[in-house]
């Protein structure tokens, strides 16, 4: 007998308001995967971007028979945005924030609809940036949203994750140090090669490198084995002469990392050692 073919679930229909980084990002997304989408951007260039980049533009109709409308606008307007679309969804359809910090109570003007998040952790700088590879926070105040949240997570070829809804904003500062947080230390890295004469075009040429190995060693060896550096070494002569050297908007910034970098190197030095590191670091 030949097997039985798995019966093919609908893709929902999506509609997308708000055209900004995110929302360009999100269409595309959508877009590639097949799943149908249509935005309702805010501004006349987020109109003529939408178009440029073929990507459909949401009318009455399809607003009404959407099943989910992704919010991707300003965390301080989101309720304002959901009880405006509230009017033009229908009574079924799930309205979806894409904001980290935000738990779901953030969507109440939208009135008693079901209500999601989806949270990609991808830093993006442009609406042509690619989400692969990344994973998505996801939260629903019932199962079938979420089960279509994850429906969407599949589709997209990325990875689910759940967020307990009482601590976002511990979830979200740990995803923002990981993103915007190394585009800030990238600058301290920089403004350091500053003392050594170095401009900051070459010092950032000279330091992606260097940054995507470290984020490599991460990858393969993850935590603490991927550390490198002085401390790891267990040479507090070095620390010493950097703090001495940094500029002082930077060495405050230094020592808490290397402070941190001695907590997970605890293992690999001597309790002589790590006394000696913590005394250069004081």
């Amino acid at each position: 007998m030949p097997a039985r073919r798995k019966a093919r679930v609908p893709k929902p229909r999506i509609a997308l308001v708000g055209f900004g980084r995110l929302g360009g990002a999100l269409a595309l997304a959508f877009k590639r995967a097949r799943v149908p989408v249509a935005v309702l951007p805010h501004s006349g260039d987020s109109v003529r971007a939408a178009v440029a980049m073929g990507v459909r533009l949401a009318e009455t109709e399809w607003l009404a028979r959407a099943d989910l409308c992704f919010l991707t606008v300003p965390d301080v307007v989101i309720g304002e945005v959901a009880a405006d679309v509230a009017t033009l969804l229908g009574p079924e359809c799930a309205v979806v924030h894409c904001a980290g910090a935000k738990d779901l109570g953030v969507l109440a003007p939208a009135g008693k609809r079901p209500r999601g998040s989806f949270h990609p952790l991808c830093a993006i700088s442009a609406r042509t940036d690619s989400l692969e590879g990344t994973s998505v926070a996801l939260a629903g105040s019932d199962r079938k949203t979420l089960a279509a949240l994850r429906g969407l997570v599949e589709a997209l070829g990325l990875t689910a994750i759940t967020v307990d809804e009482r601590h976002r904003p511990a979830y979200h500062a740990g995803a923002v140090l990981s993103a915007g947080g190394v585009v800030a230390l990238a600058s301290a890295a920089v403004e350091a090669l500053g003392v050594a004469g170095i401009d900051e075009e070459e010092a950032l040429a000279a330091l992606l490198p260097l940054m995507k190995s470290a984020i490599a060693g991460l990858e393969r060896r993850g935590l603490p084995d991927a550390l490198t550096g002085p401390v790891v070494r267990g040479d507090a002569e070095a620390l010493k002469s950097h703090l001495l050297e940094l500029p002082k908007a930077v060495a405050p910034l230094y020592r808490e990392l290397m402070t941190r970098s001695l907590q997970l190197a605890r293992g690999n030095l001597s309790p002589a050692k790590r006394r000696e590191i913590a005394r250069a670091l004081r």
